[in-house]
């Protein structure tokens, strides 16, 4: 069923926006003024969980073992963490709106904390990147919970989300490939690894401002809306419980363990594993990413013809049999091939991401005619929880390397079992948890055809 096929939809007045505009499709310059913000996100998001770990370990003088507590100690707490901010943000009502004020909130909490971490000096401690991790994750989830539960709001067609989500992924791709640019042409000029990735830290601080500025001036937003009643731990499990969050969630779960795996272990795999420089490796990721660019679209577009979760099954299985064979049947040292080959892989990368948003944003229709309040905060901060969780799960991979002797230093030579166990780890796992998140989302309750039906009983009773 089409977007213009559906019946008239409503979502609440928003500010400067009729009830019939609010329904309509969002203007691109509206979208495109929403994934500002991306920008500064993305670029600080990659880094966390792909070249701070690794950065902190082989650069800095933090043991792979305590590097992998951190980082898990941290994302497990986000789990808490998070649904706890997702409700005081559903309960919060401005005469500004309700996620703008987050997010302006936490910039200076992220600028601060991003300096400490990426403009350290090589001996700091694992106290040191405790204590700033900690603070990071704290304004990366209000900023990031903030944005998407926006996004969720911009419009209630199911068609229409997915565009939505679209411009924001595409926005969150070019933020990634930005901070990637830096480290190359950092080290063209003759410096080191260690400054490049303080050029990334410097990048990211003097970036957020300047799109938020855009993002807050120039997006429209839902204003006095009624807070929701605090259902406390209880209720909130009780979402989790329901079907369509159920299987949400745990294909979201599994796609992070995946991907994170993929990002956490990347440099090891290529440069150990199949003898690539730092320089190669640092482009090889970066065409990943661009493919991520490409692939983004087209992933949008499916989802409107097979439906959101049918597209994102599509993806999984996609993404698993490319990622096996670029790992396995790619030549080692073959710098062409394997970039073709990871080309073909990104084009999967970005699906799960805006598809998974996209049927949080139907779900939280459901749950709204369910329990008569707006949760979209709380249901995204749920999702968020889970993707973290995935990608803490995926950082103990540091625990196993370090168990089997893997040597992390730059230089440094690992026997030929301890590199088949790297192999093992970056191959078979991802492959793995791709497959059975295509198997979860086989059976999803919520249709296009059952959006439909919720759209039009929660326009029936805002009517009434």
């Amino acid at each position: 069923m089409s977007a213009a096929q559906r019946p008239a939809q409503t979502h609440g007045q928003t500010h400067g926006q009729t009830p019939a505009q609010t329904s309509g499709r969002r203007p691109n310059r509206v979208l495109a003024a929403f994934a500002a913000s991306c920008l500064p996100y993305a670029a600080l998001g990659l880094p966390v969980y792909v070249t701070l770990p690794e950065f902190y370990a082989s650069h800095i003088g933090v043991s792979l073992a305590a590097v992998s507590l951190i980082f898990l100690l941290v994302r497990l707490a986000d789990i808490v963490v998070d649904p706890a901010l997702g409700l005081l943000i559903d309960r919060t009502s401005t005469r500004f709106g309700r996620y703008r004020v987050w997010m302006a909130a936490a910039a200076p909490v992220l600028m601060l904390s991003v300096g400490l971490l990426f403009l350290v000096e090589p001996g700091a401690g694992a106290g040191h990147l405790a204590l700033w991790l900690v603070v990071m994750y704290l304004g990366y989830s209000i900023s990031l919970l903030s944005q998407t539960s926006w996004a969720a709001v911009l419009s209630p067609d199911y068609d229409q989300r997915s565009r939505i989500y679209a411009w924001w992924q595409a926005a969150n791709i070019l933020g990634v490939l930005a901070v990637l640019l830096i480290p190359p042409i950092v080290q063209a000029t003759g410096r080191d690894y260690v400054e490049a990735v303080r050029a990334q830290g410097l990048f990211i601080i003097a970036l957020l401002p300047i799109a938020l500025v855009v993002t807050l001036r120039f997006t429209p937003e839902p204003r006095g809306v009624a807070p929701p009643p605090h259902g406390g731990l209880k209720a909130t499990l009780g979402l989790i419980a329901k079907p369509v969050l159920r299987r949400l969630l745990l294909s979201d779960l599994l796609l992070g363990a995946a991907r994170g795996l993929i990002g956490v272990l990347f440099f090891y795999f290529f440069e150990q594993a199949r003898g690539f420089e730092r320089d190669q490796t640092s482009l090889m990721l970066l065409v990943y990413f661009v493919a991520g660019l490409v692939g983004a679209p087209v992933w949008a577009w499916l989802a409107t013809r097979i439906s959101k979760h049918r597209a994102l099954a599509v993806a999984s299985l996609y993404f698993a049999g490319s990622f096996a064979a670029a790992t396995l049947l790619v030549p080692a040292g073959n710098f062409p091939a394997a970039i073709a080959a990871l080309f073909g892989v990104g084009l999967a990368f970005g699906a799960s991401d805006l598809l998974l948003r996209a049927m949080m944003a139907d779900a939280s229709d459901a749950i709204r005619l369910e329990t008569e309040a707006d949760q979209t905060g709380l249901l995204f901060s749920i999702l968020n929880a889970t993707s973290k969780l995935g990608y803490a799960f995926s950082v103990g991979a540091f625990a196993v390397l370090e168990a089997i002797g893997f040597d992390p230093a730059p230089g440094a030579v690992n026997t030929p079992e301890v590199i088949l166990g790297l192999q093992w780890l970056f191959i078979a796992a991802p492959v793995v948890l791709l497959a059975l998140s295509a198997l979860v989302l086989r059976i999803y309750p919520l249709t296009p055809e059952r959006h439909a039906e919720i759209r039009a009983r929660l326009a029936a009773r805002n009517g009434a």
